[in-house]
């Protein structure tokens, strides 16, 4: 049997024998693409749908004209380790004076550039209408309706309401809101909002910002005349100034994310349910190794069926 399989952009043929294993597939994409052995490889469908070892063998076997996709997903202990050796390496991430891009450069190398992209990529074609469309059945409130207004671009007059690409996250944010941490204290989703970005007046001092936040989690900081105004958006951590590469909100969010990957950071409690559904579903990151909830489970199949 030929089976057509994709690996970082290039595809090839590998043949199997009859009566073949999930681990012999395995074995032979490894040989074929010349990937080391101790690798762990994670597959995928014409539909970038994760594909588990029983449904993969007999979807193989009903349809041998797929075309599967490899995608080779390091260790959480190998990011940790190179996480820190980027820190090491690269000091002057944490200086807002530092050249730019430093950390979508150090996320391709973790995942490779079809992962780093997939945020920018499928958001307006895949998940925002979408998230818009599951955000009119939440229960309506004022800023849940300012939202809306923004996402689909109703209020293009309205300086204080956020740009599309911003309101339709933090829709998303609404339809996973925080539960209960560890502390046993739920905050609302409005409040998180702030946990994640952060509007700032061009006209007030930032060092006075940063002295009054707390928490060592990553946040964007959005600067400007106001919320549709912003000159510069930049990513804090434990109160160091990081300059963004990009200048929309959607191009800062994704830098926001990588954040936690290049330096090895925890999610912030409340936003956890909200980032998981990201790096699963958007970067399709770590997807059978993470612990998700049952929250974002049911609402990734409500979004996509």
């Amino acid at each position: 049997m030929l089976l057509k399989v994709k690996y970082q952009g290039t595809k090839k043929y590998i043949r199997l024998h009859s009566g073949f294993t999930y681990l012999d597939f395995i074995s032979e994409v490894k040989n074929k693409f010349g990937i080391p052995g101790a690798s762990e490889l994670y597959i995928f469908d014409e539909s970038d749908t994760a594909m588990e070892e029983d449904i993969l063998l007999e979807l193989m076997e009903a349809n041998p004209d797929l075309c599967l996709t490899v995608r080779r997903i390091p260790s959480r202990k190998h990011k940790e380790k190179y996480a820190l050796g980027i820190i090491t390496l690269f000091p002057s991430l944490r200086d807002p004076f530092s050249p730019k891009g430093y950390l979508n450069q150090d996320f391709v190398l973790l995942f490779g550039e079809e992962t780093s992209s997939r945020l920018l990529e499928k958001w307006d074609t895949t998940f925002k209408l979408k998230v818009i469309e599951e955000s009119k059945h939440l229960t309506k409130s004022t800023e849940l309706h300012r939202l809306l207004n923004a996402a689909e671009k109703h209020a293009e007059d309205d300086d204080a309401n956020w740009d599309s690409d911003m309101a339709s996250l933090l829709l998303l944010l609404h339809l996973l809101p925080p539960t209960a941490g560890r502390k046993r204290i739920k905050i609302s989703a409005s409040d998180a909002v702030d946990k994640m970005v952060h509007f700032h007046k061009s006209c007030c001092s930032i060092d006075e910002h940063l002295r009054g936040r707390e928490g060592k989690q990553p946040y964007i900081l959005a600067v400007g005349r106001a919320h549709k105004r912003i000159d510069t958006f930049y990513i804090v951590v434990d109160k160091q100034l990081i300059p963004c590469q990009a200048t929309r909100s959607l191009g800062a969010f994704d830098e926001l994310f990588k954040s936690h990957y290049v330096f090895n950071l925890s999610y912030e409690e409340s936003l956890v349910h909200f980032y998981t559904f990201v790096q699963t579903t958007v970067y399709s990151i770590d997807i059978t190794t993470t612990d998700e909830s049952p929250r974002v489970r049911q609402f990734r199949a409500k979004l996509f069926n």
